[in-house]
């Protein structure tokens, strides 16, 4: 493998991106469940449920590459990611994580939570590697310290630049259409019909930003009737 053609480093900036997009959950969830722990032992906490969580995820993640070469499943991946890149924009976070009261229990709280909610980060990864295990495996390495040390910070950033969150939304879509064009069952239809190949792609990473700007300004709405109506 060529580490220095464009089509890996995109690839895997990708990754990477996408690890620090849907790493909010990570940073959450260890800073709820290391929160009671004494100072010293939070830091080791933090390194090993992170640890944990991010074993799990390469597996699974390889898991995941391997099943979308069965057939059919790279489309259903790939609308899957495009319901997980429009929930991204329009969900509020709500995690339900009791503080542990020793350092194992945090780290195993950390690890259990991760992996029930790292089903998003999964798909996507798996998408963008485009079969690569080296690519999931590099992506999620470079990305490990960040999400250590650097996810409290990156939440800070996309809550002040909240456009961060559609970028990696878009990315989203675009690998959930490049997933679906790829699809081995359809791959003669696009690769004869390459113009319609990339509208389908535009189309629908337009239409994922579009319908959740759409909500959001829905939500905006009522949140402000609502004031409205409390002040009143």
């Amino acid at each position: 493998m060529d580490f220095f053609t464009f089509e890996f480093i995109s690839a895997l900036i990708t990754i990477i991106f996408i690890d620090l997009v849907l790493a909010g959950d990570n940073a959450i969830v260890i800073g709820l469940a290391a929160r009671n722990l004494p100072k010293h032992q939070q830091k080791k906490v933090i390194i090993l449920g992170t640890a944990g969580a991010i074993g799990i995820r390469i597996v699974a993640t390889i898991f995941v590459v391997w099943l979308l070469e069965i057939p059919w499943l790279l489309l259903i991946g790939g609308l899957l990611l495009i319901w997980i890149a429009y929930k991204l924009l329009v969900d509020d976070a709500d995690h339900d994580i009791n503080a542990a009261k020793s350092m194992w229990a945090a780290v195993w709280t950390i690890v259990v939570a991760d992996a029930s909610m790292g089903l998003d980060n999964v798909i996507a990864v798996a998408g963008a590697a485009d079969g690569e295990f080296l690519l999931v495996i590099l992506g999620l390495l470079i990305s490990v310290p960040i999400i250590i040390w650097g996810s409290t910070l990156f939440i800070k950033v996309i809550e002040r630049f909240p456009i961060i969150i559609y970028f990696g939304s878009g990315i989203l879509a675009y690998t959930a259409a490049k997933m679906i064009t790829k699809e081995a069952q359809l791959s003669t239809f696009f690769e004869n019909n390459t113009s319609l190949k990339w509208i389908i792609v535009i189309a629908i990473v337009i239409g994922v930003l579009a319908a959740g700007k759409l909500m959001n300004s829905r939500k905006e709405k009522r949140a402000q009737i609502q004031g409205s109506k409390q002040m009143t």
